[in-house]
């Protein structure tokens, strides 16, 4: 029994905050009748305020939010882009603050080319060796192997996590240095303020409430191998 608890509480601290990620960007999702535009709307307009040359908006697929510095483009989910509620609305200006920080090469925009593109890499590599551990265990038939690769993949994969810690002063830049004080000139009345902070640290904790997830699915591979 106590095992169990145990278990039931790493689980609950590894999958606890992008559970509480969803669930905040759910809760602030009702549209707003009088809302004066759209999450792309905002988007585009503060593209034009801040004249931020080649930046274009565009939709990308369900719960895909994100800027791409090489291809200049704030990229929004259906429901963002369409969407005239507090959480469209303080994504997209998450998302436009991240375009204001490179496009100003800003020095906390050099964290995301320092350590995200290496996260991905690394992680893909961890995940490549516990796809492959066990088909080298069995085709040479060494324990040993498979506890070597394994060793090798947790380590891949929480460097991976650690790395995208570290491009939290990036995420926290673009909701509370760059999107809320945009969001309080007038983009949202002030009773709404309160609910766009939470999305918007909720929105800087993506990418971390995702790493933290992938080691739960870390373990469970870790489970398959052994």
């Amino acid at each position: 029994m106590p095992y169990i608890l145990i278990a039931l509480a790493i689980v609950t601290l590894i999958a606890g905050p992008q559970l509480w990620v969803r669930f905040v960007l759910w809760r602030h999702s009702k549209e707003i009748a009088d809302m004066p535009g759209s999450g792309a709307e905002l988007a585009e307009h503060l593209i034009e305020r801040y004249q931020l040359e080649g930046v274009k908006v565009v939709k990308a697929n369900p719960n895909e939010n994100y800027y791409s510095p090489s291809e200049k483009i704030v990229a929004l989910s259906p429901e963002i882009y369409h969407g005239k509620s507090v959480t469209a609305v303080a994504v997209a200006a998450h998302e436009i603050g991240h375009a204001i920080q490179f496009c100003k090469e800003e020095p906390v925009s050099k964290l995301r080319d320092r350590y995200l593109t290496r996260a991905h890499q690394i992680k893909r590599i961890g995940a490549g060796i516990l796809v492959f551990a066990p088909i080298l265990t069995f085709a040479i038939k060494s324990p040993a192997m498979a506890l070597w690769m394994g060793a090798v993949a947790v380590i891949t994969m929480l460097s991976s996590a650690l790395m995208y810690v570290a491009i939290l002063p990036e995420e926290f830049d673009a909701s509370f240095n760059k999107a809320l004080p945009i969001l309080k000139e007038g983009y949202l009345p002030e009773n709404l303020i309160g609910a766009a902070n939470s999305v918007l640290k909720a929105a800087a904790l993506t990418y971390v409430a995702g790493a933290l997830l992938d080691v739960l699915r870390l373990w469970r591979w870790i489970r398959f191998i052994r």
